[in-house]
């Protein structure tokens, strides 16, 4: 039987995803990332996404990852992501449908 990686989702959403720094490539900055929450964006403002919230050099950051790549996912796996996982694949950048199903797979989450 194949195992696959599951984030478990416990503990609470602000430490999710651990601090972590980014360099810019054009500048050279280092930006310091903290993750504070993710929610659903589709009520709040019709954007079909779940919001994240992320704090960058202590400015508030949101990412938006595409509602239609959680369903994607539900079909294709049986299963939903967890918030755990939703927080991971925001802390790489904000992405659409296409690229959160490949940023799922490349994570190897089934």
């Amino acid at each position: 039987m194949t195992t696959r990686p599951v984030l478990a989702n416990v503990g609470p959403m602000r430490e999710f995803v651990g601090p972590f720094e980014v360099t810019s490539k054009l500048t050279g900055h280092v930006f310091h990332v903290r993750f504070s929450y993710l929610w659903n964006g589709i009520a709040t403002r019709h954007s079909d996404t779940i919001d994240t919230k992320f704090f960058v050099d202590s400015e508030i950051r949101m990412v938006g990852l595409a509602h239609t790549a959680f369903v994607a996912f539900r079909e294709r796996h049986g299963r939903d992501l967890t918030d755990r996982e939703a927080s991971f694949v925001a802390a790489d950048y904000d992405v659409g449908h296409d690229e959160v199903l490949r940023l799922i797979d490349q994570v190897g989450m089934k």
